[in-house]
């Protein structure tokens, strides 16, 4: 996820801009070199096993994203810290009734995008109860990292590992570094899906070669029956935006249209429970998002998804090669949006 960095007029765009970079930089005052922590140099907090095996693993992705996936060679990722929260930021996104549009919000740093983060969750929740209000759908969920995009100078401000996603699954720290390290590669201004989904094809891409490398068969066993259910589980979502999207774009009476997206909805809760009871034996990671589905949460899911395949076909004309490939999304990325999507497209 890229940040929402930058400057903007308006009391109320003040407020929240004041609040996300106090936020930030106090994430950042809580980072240290992970040299630091490893060294054990604050004998009043030592460093637990399990978090210091997984501070140094880090590195070695940190220095396998550089060396075979061409990522930034910075200092991104290279300082720890313990915010002692659950998650970076609490994202807010919002859709109308009746559309699967995301509210955006403009800055001139990172142009439009499609959320609203908030270090603080009971702000986000109120951000959220007040589009509800207004008459939107809305989700807020908790993202354990976010890039600056590699914008901001010196090594105090490049992003940190964090507490939020340091003790996952090995092959997911790697996705989420790698996942992040892209926004730094390429960023087209007010285009969040064209940015996620580059991001996450990155992230697919060099989340199987490093898997392919250090993972044993057990973990690669593992991996292979979680990227099955998140398969399952993008194509379920994708049908249920194409048939929302069909519902919203017809010419019915908005009454209508709200029991056509209703029957929807509930056929979606319908194929879960279906693929939980079976090929999923009971896997309930997805039940929260399933029982809260909604116009926001399917929207904003399209952003990382719906042009990741593109991606991989670009990176696949590229010769497998990294640099070529990084080089023809940062062109795409200067193009004028029509232009751009045609182009990928193609």
């Amino acid at each position: 996820m890229a940040a929402v960095l930058g400057a903007a007029s308006g009391c109320s765009t003040a407020g929240y801009l004041y609040d996300a970079a106090s936020g930030h930089l106090a994430l950042l005052e809580a980072a240290r070199p992970v040299s630091a922590w490893l060294a054990g140099d604050d004998p009043a907090a030592p460093l637990p096993a399990a978090l210091r095996e997984r501070l140094a693993l880090s590195q070695r992705m940190r220095d396998f994203a550089v060396a075979e996936l061409k990522l930034p060679d910075n200092a991104s990722y290279r300082r720890y810290a313990d915010l002692h929260r659950a998650a970076a930021v609490w994202n807010v996104v919002a859709a109308p009734e009746l559309s699967l549009t995301l509210r955006t919000t403009c800055f001139p740093i990172v142009g439009c995008v499609g959320y609203r983060g908030y270090f603080d969750r009971a702000a986000a929740d109120a951000q959220a109860a007040a589009r509800r209000a207004a008459g939107d759908d809305t989700a807020v969920y908790g993202v354990p990292a976010y890039s600056t995009l590699g914008r901001l100078p010196g090594a105090f401000f490049a992003d940190p590992l964090l507490n939020t996603f340091i003790g996952g699954p090995p092959i997911e720290l790697a996705r989420l570094m790698f996942h992040e390290l892209a926004h730094q590669v390429a960023y087209a201004d007010s285009d969040t899906v064209f940015n996620e989904s580059f991001a996450s094809a990155v992230e697919r891409i060099g989340g199987a070669r490093w898997a392919e490398r250090f993972a044993g068969a057990d973990a690669r066993a593992e991996v292979a029956a979680a990227d099955a259910r998140r398969a399952d589980f993008r194509a379920l979502a994708a049908r249920a935006r194409q048939a929302l999207d069909a519902v919203y774009r017809s010419a019915s009476s908005d009454a209508d249209k709200r029991a056509a997206k209703a029957e929807v909805l509930a056929r979606l809760r319908a194929e879960h429970a279906a693929l939980k009871a079976g090929p999923w034996h009971g896997y309930a990671g997805y039940d929260g998002w399933f029982e809260r589905a909604n116009n926001a949460s399917l929207a904003v899911l399209g952003a990382y998804d719906e042009l990741v395949p593109a991606f991989e076909r670009l990176f696949e004309r590229s010769g497998g090669d990294f640099e070529r490939f990084y080089a023809e999304v940062r062109r795409l990325a200067a193009l004028p949006a029509a232009q751009r999507r045609a182009a990928l497209g193609a």
